[in-house]
């Protein structure tokens, strides 16, 4: 029985062509020879008939990012067309009276945050453009060098809010233009209260240690009752800059707690939350105390006197805010005569005296374009680095818009809300631009520290020349 001949089937894995190599495998003797293709048909039957199934590649049914790339944006378009359909026709249906007062009602609950979203997407801009210029930002604000928000998870951080704060407000001009009043009084008050616990929730998701950062800065800078960091002072900067957004959440949140969302008691000029209620001078001078305070706790720790000369830059804000908040408080010819040209005097002190130490304090002109020399050089390096028309226009539109600031600081003329937003939108790009000179040259002064103590500690005291026996002769 074991002697007689079998005839084998001609596509038998047993049989092999001329010239190919058998191996002998747990069940058979493979054929290498030939194509890959007959392989792999061939590895399937094997793995058929021992009954293993072969998991599919994860390459395989992924679809490619630049694809996930493209089907985000679709989604975001499709978003953000449907937002403003559902809020034109929501608008469209009020009657032409109603219309521009809700309308500036539902303004102030949301620009602040439509603010705040857009400083979020200039700083994610700020840290990309560190980290193509090779500027360790991560060593001058004191952070972890590896558990840090890179400028990925900055952007991942604004897109959700340029999803979130739209929605919001489409939904409140939707619920409002439909009758249904008090769900839409609902909705500026469930995002406020969003936002505040996904900043304070203190379990560990989304960026904690970040968040943990942020709050401890802010902390810090309510209270120097410690030596001021870069990033105490840095942050600080940005507050003054944000001070109208402040000043919109301190009237936002006081309509919520007086409930006063979706009403027209913001009509009433001089009630608790009116345009002339004097918590607003106060905000918007809050931050401006904050960075004087800084500068003063720095004099007490250093002793230079180029810090006095800071807080007293700080200090000429003051008039500017509260002499426009008088207009409402005192008899218009006094206004018009007396504080109105004191405003003006101020104002223009103001702007030109934060004009002039920027260029000659935050910003070094020496290496003014070389935060913009990218390692990897491209064409955004290419248009900037090195250029002089980037002297020009930072300068000019620094010079500009720090006299336009003085706009937003002044409560008597806040009455064309689209212009102050404007406004408060255009010093939040100045702010953003700023950053970028203000960092380089915090990163240069660092670098020449370690170059400056070295060659102090090269030099050898007494002690080291009596102990040294080549120092001296016997």
């Amino acid at each position: 029985m074991f002697g007689s001949l079998v005839d084998a089937p001609a596509n038998s894995p047993h049989l092999r062509r001329s010239g190919s190599r058998a191996v002998v495998s747990d069940i058979g003797v493979i054929e290498l020879g030939g194509s890959p293709e007959e392989s792999l048909l061939h590895s399937i039957e094997v793995d058929e008939m021992k009954g293993v199934t072969t998991p599919l590649s994860s390459a395989a049914i992924m679809p490619s990012p630049v694809l996930l790339w493209r089907f985000k944006v679709l989604l975001f378009l499709i978003w953000g067309v449907s937002c403003c359909k559902i809020g034109w026709d929501s608008v469209m249906r009020m009657s032409v009276n109603l219309r521009d007062l809700f309308l500036y009602e539902a303004f102030l609950y949301y620009n602040p945050l439509l603010l705040v979203t857009m400083m979020v997407w200039f700083w994610g801009i700020n840290l990309w453009v560190f980290t193509q210029a090779n500027v360790n930002y991560a060593k001058i604000f004191d952070l972890d060098q590896n558990h840090h928000l890179s400028h990925r998870e900055i952007w991942k951080c604004a897109t959700w809010m340029t999803i979130i704060v739209p929605t919001s407000m489409t939904a409140y001009l939707y619920l409002y233009s439909h009758g249904e009043v008090s769900l839409a009084a609902s909705q500026p008050v469930l995002l406020y209260a969003g936002f505040a616990m996904a900043l304070i929730f203190p379990f560990d998701i989304f960026f904690l240690s970040s968040r943990y950062f942020l709050l401890r800065t802010l902390w810090r800078i309510v209270f120097p009752l410690q030596a001021i960091s870069f990033a105490d002072f840095f942050l600080a900067d940005i507050l003054t800059s944000m001070s109208k957004v402040f000043s919109d959440l301190e009237r936002s949140v006081c309509r919520m707690v007086h409930r006063q969302v979706a009403t027209i008691a913001w009509f009433e000029a001089d009630s608790v939350c009116g345009s002339h209620a004097v918590a607003i001078p106060i905000v918007l001078v809050l931050p401006y105390l904050f960075r004087l305070f800084q500068c003063l706790r720095q004099y007490k720790d250093t002793r230079e006197k180029t810090t006095l000369l800071n807080a007293l830059k700080y200090s000429t804000a003051v008039p500017v805010i509260y002499l426009s908040a008088l207009k409402y408080h005192v008899f218009p010819d006094n206004w018009v005569n007396i504080y109105r040209p004191l405003w003006l005097l101020s104002g223009v002190v103001n702007s030109l005296y934060s004009f002039y130490w920027d260029l000659t304090r935050d910003w070094d002109l020496s290496c003014f374009t070389r935060i913009f020399k990218f390692s990897r050089p491209n064409a955004l390096s290419h248009l900037l680095y090195g250029r002089k028309w980037v002297y020009f226009w930072v300068i000019g539109s620094n010079l500009i818009l720090r006299c336009t600031w003085t706009y937003k600081l002044s409560a008597h003329l806040r009455h064309n809300y689209l212009t102050v937003f404007a406004i408060t939108a255009l010093e939040i790009f100045r702010r953003f631009q700023w950053a970028f000179f203000r960092v380089e040259n915090e990163w240069n002064k660092t670098n020449s520290k370690p170059n400056i103590q070295l060659s102090t500690s090269d030099k050898p005291t007494d002690e080291q020349k009596l102990l040294d026996p080549n120092g001296h002769s016997v």
